[in-house]
């Protein structure tokens, strides 16, 4: 089973230990579209602040962000398990886990970022701002920069089982499964069920999505489930105690869609 984490804006303030090895992270594939992405945005923070902010959409109070990316390559690092810290990342608690469900989380857990592309939780990355919609000037949008390496590389790391897609839009585009890949990958939402004047109401409410898709995913990772396909993931989670609602595409080499459906967010 491989699945497809989205990043989160939260980061720990510092890295620790070694320097960024490039030639170190995950999926070698992904190298040369990383060292252009890196390359040009060290340069850009380094030479113009507010130009740099702008491009990142960063507010006056986060130029500090600016900072940091202008020492990429001499930063300390952190595993990127230990480098994220946003709600999704706090629900899974990686940490606490223990050793066969860490080992399962090194295996099949990958993590988009506009910066890297796709990073392995035990990749050692530094601290970075950069996300999947922003445009540098040299490269343009990074969703559509990281699509062509994707597409080869994304299919051998799947290689012959489910994949579990839950990404937000933005990091969506870097990569959309297709083909026989597509047929055994199940995209997941949450929603949240209420009762407002004796009808029910459903809506998506971002934290805790996210915070469920956490839960969700360290449940799988406790419970050393490995569904086959969307099906048999469908069966893994309501086992968990998940509200599961399946549909299946309507034509071949698309993904299944799945929604799992909360009464109590927190």
């Amino acid at each position: 089973m491989l699945v497809l984490l989205p990043p989160s804006e939260g980061k720990a303030a510092s890295g620790r230990g070694a320097s960024l090895k490039p030639e170190s992270l995950s999926l070698p594939g992904l190298a040369p579209a990383r060292a252009a992405v890196l390359d040009e945005l060290v340069e850009l923070c380094q030479a113009d602040e507010e130009k740099a902010r702008e491009v990142l959409g960063l507010s006056v109070g986060l130029r500090g962000e600016v900072g940091k990316n202008t020492e990429l390559r001499t930063a300390g690092t952190r595993p990127a398990g230990e480098l994220y810290t946003g709600v999704l990342y706090d629900a899974l608690d990686l940490a606490s886990l223990e050793a066969d469900a860490r080992r399962r989380a090194a295996k099949s857990l990958l993590v988009f970022s506009g910066l890297w592309g796709a990073v392995r939780i035990g990749d050692r990355i530094p601290p970075y701002r950069c996300s999947m919609g922003v445009k540098l000037p040299g490269i343009g949008a990074l969703g559509a920069h990281w699509r062509t390496s994707m597409e080869t590389v994304l299919p051998e790391a799947a290689g012959n089982g489910l994949v579990l897609d839950l990404r937000s839009s933005a990091y969506a585009a870097a990569w959309k499964p297709a083909g026989e890949v597509a047929s055994r990958t199940a995209s997941v939402r949450v929603l949240h069920s209420q009762l407002v004047g004796g009808v029910e109401k459903r809506s998506v409410v971002s934290h805790f999505n996210k915070a469920t898709k956490g839960r969700l995913v360290r449940d799988l990772l406790v419970a050393g489930a490995r569904p086959k396909g969307p099906a048999q993931l469908v069966e893994v989670l309501r086992d968990l105690g998940y509200v599961v609602e399946a549909e299946a595409p309507a034509r071949a080499g698309r993904p299944w869609s799945l929604d799992v459906v909360v009464t109590d967010i927190h």
